[in-house]
């Protein structure tokens, strides 16, 4: 099976080696974490095993939600049994507040097995996917560090502009891709080829060199690394 896992970022520290080097480490809470769908390559056309983290409260869950874990009693279920279709199996957990894919083997997954960080004990280095802090509407010198226009005397009050954009005559057009204000950030960001400094599966906590992508508390996906270093 793919080795991956989901979990949380809980803040950056820095630990001592043996001979007094400081490391610095992002702290991430991963696992325990239940399979609630096995993809196959004939039914689905490609293999992955979905991943879900953080039970959520039955309460506070909608009912596709429940139905994804567990089988809930219906019209359409009792149709489809009285017609003979065999139901998907459903993990029988909570409902989880966090759901993703690991795209990869599927050789050994089951639906309901539960993961823990012990997956991650062998692995040297993964990389981390998770959604950037986000920032709201920004400008350029604080978005794409521009300088801004001179200070001076001839600029009246657009020192932070963009300034010129290059659509004249011709093309009579703004290219793709320019850099200009907008969204800042709450986007995705993997950060690749992290070094796994300690798994520690008593506390379920893996400590990675380097800085993860996101807040503390924001849900990411730590999966083995496909890089060859």
């Amino acid at each position: 099976m793919a080795k991956g896992i989901l979990g949380r970022k809980v803040g950056m520290t820095q630990i001592y080696t043996e001979s007094g080097e400081v490391i610095p480490v992002t702290v991430v809470q991963a696992g325990p974490c239940h399979v609630l769908q096995v993809r196959t390559l004939e039914r689905d056309g490609y293999e992955a095993v979905q991943l879900g983290y953080d039970d959520k409260p039955r309460r506070l869950a909608i009912r596709s939600e429940r139905g994804h874990v567990a089988p809930l009693s219906s019209k359409r279920a009792r149709k489809l049994a009285a017609a003979g279709a065999e139901a998907a199996p459903k993990a029988g957990c909570e409902p989880k507040k966090f759901v993703r894919e690991l795209r990869g083997s599927i050789e050994g997954a089951e639906v309901g097995q539960e993961i823990g960080i012990g997956v991650l004990a062998e692995t040297a280095r993964v990389d981390v996917i998770g959604t950037s802090r986000g920032r709201g509407y920004a400008g350029v010198m604080k978005r794409h560090n521009f300088a801004g226009q001179r200070a001076t005397h001839g600029v009246k009050k657009v020192h932070r502009h963009t300034g010129g954009t290059g659509c004249s005559a011709y093309p009579s057009r703004t290219f793709k891709g320019l850099r200009m204000s907008g969204q800042y950030g709450n986007a995705k960001v993997t950060s690749r080829n992290l070094k796994v400094i300690k798994v520690d599966e008593e506390n379920g906590v893996i400590l990675l060199n380097g800085a993860v992508p996101g807040p503390n508390g924001g849900y990411v996906i730590v999966r083995e690394t496909n890089m060859v270093r």
